[in-house]
């Protein structure tokens, strides 16, 4: 068979033209909906329009609008390309044709639900292609204020807007995966959905969301922030004050909706950023503005609430967090509730009790280091809790947390922090910006993320991670570090203290 009979695929939007680069066959920038432009901006996706003739697949396709700067944490630099016509997603597979259906990866980058795309390095996947013989997909999804700031109270028939558009762009891209994938060697029925930080938020929404059941088959979850959804009354007020910064009469039912899709895209970028990210965290201590809104329809619970009920689609999940999730976020992007005046008025403004219980149980507090694991704790450890143990009831569950850290990174950020998972999982320690952490333990790092990378890709198999399931009983916990164990309830004193406050809804 001539190689490019295996490059060239044909799917609904029309054929594409892939290439061979690092010993894997990749198509990249595929269009999986209509640009979300004009009249379409804050709008759910729209079925993708055909092209005629053979796409070429051989460039990532620019990321979703926001402020640049953010390259470092997986967002966009100053010269990374960038539009509202953004949707398209990335598919990456073994040079060798499949003999039969490949499982199917399909990951969703994180970055506060206001960073992030599918075209850096990190998110590659060539070595899960490599080690693991699946089909790796990436997507876009829109961020910010285009894909996760709810305008739906000023829906009009004539102008309508909907909310969680970002949300519903990944449903999108996965309803894609589910009528295309067979045409790449990717199996339709053994999709494993995988995502770091808002990215696996989101996986948890979309655990609960009735339009994606069956678009996927197992749950890879990699600190998820999984207290940042809302009720569409907090996400209202905040929406009214993005208006008030942009000058908008939020009374004016009409006129709302039809100046936000004609406001130049830069403006409402830098406008919710100054308001959300730079003045957010301490205007609203314990809320991330930009976030899935609990709107009643396309989400109609909590994932936290939906999962302890037992609501939640019945799949496989593996879930977990570091040691220390809040550290590195404080030093770069500092929108945890991990200072002592926010962790104060968050408790204030929604259960003072629990300050009580909480804080004592933090040695230290109201130290910074004590302060910094009390934010991360509540945004991703204590909610993940939750989550696992209610899911455990309906569904075979695992929990993980990552203790591992090099000297550099012991010395950075005290421990193991957010997002140094992502080199292990993805088979990148020692290169990029993260890798420089790997420093004089290169080996070390390598062995660690083949185990914690093997334990994925088993998963993506339909075989178990390789350590025992999680229930409420023993809650055993995988403790991945250099040399890995299981223990049973760990961190017990800080569970009870947090209990099942929820913080700001």
């Amino acid at each position: 068979m001539d190689q490019t009979d295996t490059l060239r695929v044909r799917t609904e939007g029309g054929d594409v033209l892939g290439m061979v680069e690092d010993g894997v066959r990749a198509w990249r920038g595929i269009p999986y909906a209509a640009p979300p432009v004009g009249e379409l901006r804050l709008r759910a996706p729209r079925p993708v329009v055909p092209w005629r003739g053979v796409r070429a697949a051989h460039e990532f396709g620019p990321i979703p609008m926001q402020r640049r700067g953010f390259e470092h944490m997986g967002g966009a630099g100053d010269t990374t390309p960038m539009s509202e016509d953004c949707l398209t997603l990335n598919i990456t597979a073994p040079l060798a044709p499949a003999r039969a259906p490949r499982p199917v990866v399909v990951w969703l980058y994180g970055g506060a639900f206001a960073l992030g795309g599918s075209r850096g390095p990190l998110y590659r996947g060539d070595r899960i292609v490599k080690d693991g013989d699946v089909i790796f997909v990436s997507l876009n999804y829109r961020v910010g204020v285009f894909g996760f700031s709810d305008f739906s109270a000023w829906s009009t028939p004539a102008g309508p807007l909907d909310s969680n558009v970002g949300l519903r762009d990944q449903v999108a891209a996965l309803a894609w995966v589910k009528r295309n994938i067979a045409a790449f060697g990717g199996d339709p029925a053994n999709v494993t959905l995988a995502g770091h930080s808002a990215g696996a938020m989101s996986v948890l929404c979309l655990m609960c969301a009735p339009v994606a059941a069956g678009l996927f088959h197992r749950a890879f979850v990699m600190s998820p922030a999984a207290q940042c959804a809302y009720g569409p009354q907090r996400h209202a007020g905040l929406a009214r004050d993005l208006l008030a910064a942009l000058e908008i009469d939020h009374t004016d039912m009409a006129a709302v909706g039809q100046t936000l899709r004609h406001l130049p895209a830069d403006r409402l970028v830098e406008a919710s950023f100054h308001l959300f990210f730079d003045k957010g965290p301490d205007a609203y201590p314990g809320v991330l503005a930009t976030s899935p809104v609990i709107d009643g329809d396309f989400l109609p619970w909590h994932p936290v609430d939906a999962f302890r009920q037992g609501k939640a689609h019945p799949i496989p999940l593996v879930i977990g967090t570091m040691a220390r999730e809040g550290a590195i976020l404080d030093k770069g992007l500092p929108l945890l509730p991990s200072r002592v005046n926010r962790l104060d008025a968050m408790f204030q403004a929604t259960d003072p009790a629990v300050r009580g219980r909480v804080a004592p149980a933090y040695r230290g507090y109201p130290s910074r280091r004590s302060a910094i694991d009390m934010g991360g704790d509540f945004i991703f450890w204590a909610p993940s809790v939750l989550i696992a143990e209610g899911h455990a009831d309906v569904a075979d569950t695992w929990m993980y947390r990552i203790d591992y850290a090099t000297p550099l990174a012991r010395l950075m950020f005290g421990g193991a922090t957010h997002a140094l998972d992502l080199p292990l999982l993805f088979g990148t320690t020692g290169e990029g910006d993260l890798g420089r952490l790997d420093l004089f333990c290169r080996q070390t790092s390598k062995r660690v993320s083949q185990r914690f990378q093997g334990a994925f890709l088993n998963f993506a198999d339909g075989i178990s991670p390789g350590w025992p399931t999680y229930d409420a009983g023993t809650r055993l916990t995988r403790i991945i570090d250099t040399t890995d164990r299981e223990e049973g309830d760990p961190r017990a004193a800080l569970r009870v203290a947090w209990g099942d406050y929820r913080g700001p809804l």
